[in-house]
């Protein structure tokens, strides 16, 4: 269910810079794929789990399909609203994040490490999206992108390990990420730019 949703969000918010930059129809419907499936396929392929998730589960293309008819029926809506692909980006990263997570542990990678993987299903679709998009990927700019999924990732582990039940667990980490996100964004905080201090060293 969790997959299903973040695929699906995932994929309405590919669509809309894709139909902004005036994509064709298979454009868009590539675009939508690629970033909803990249994390995923690259995490398992790490992993060394074979076939990949989406070659042998077809709810996954289904979650995509329908992310991108509800993006065709409401094109204008969808698209008008700047703050309509920030909440779906941000739910598609917080639930990826735990679920990337979730499936390095069941693959018997080190705890410290699984969120390595969980960021990797969260963030990597994403920057494919925006580079074929011809945007600079969130992740190189000065908002929180990568830093709120990191953190989530190990609020997760954290509570599995005060044996909270795992269904509680995730819904708390999938939160924080997400008000991690908004926090960031309202209050305009950022990592550290470094291009300051070379103009600075410069004079």
């Amino acid at each position: 269910m969790f997959t299903f949703f973040a695929l699906f969000v995932l994929s309405l918010s590919a669509t809309i810079p894709a139909i902004k930059r005036k994509f064709d129809l298979f454009g868009i419907a590539f675009i939508a794929f690629v970033t909803s499936l990249g994390g995923g396929t690259v995490r398992d392929v790490m992993l060394g789990t074979f076939p990949v998730s989406w070659i042998e589960k077809p709810y996954i293309s289904l979650a995509i399909l329908s992310g991108l008819l509800v993006s065709f029926l409401f094109t204008r809506r969808i698209s008008r609203f700047r703050r309509t692909f920030f909440w779906f980006d941000t739910l598609g990263i917080s639930v990826m994040t735990i679920i990337g997570t979730q499936k390095a542990i069941e693959a018997g990678v080190p705890e410290f490490n699984t969120v390595f993987f969980g960021v990797i299903s969260a963030i990597l679709g994403g920057i494919i999206r925006d580079i074929l998009c011809n945007e600079v990927p969130l992740i190189f700019r000065k908002e929180f992108y990568a830093v709120p999924c990191l953190v989530g990732g190990y609020l997760y582990l954290g509570l599995v390990e005060l044996n909270c039940p795992d269904y509680v667990s995730t819904f708390v980490a999938i939160i924080f990420i997400v008000v991690f996100r908004f926090l960031a964004i309202k209050y305009k905080l950022s990592m550290p730019n470094l291009s300051s201090r070379l103009k600075a060293a410069k004079r």
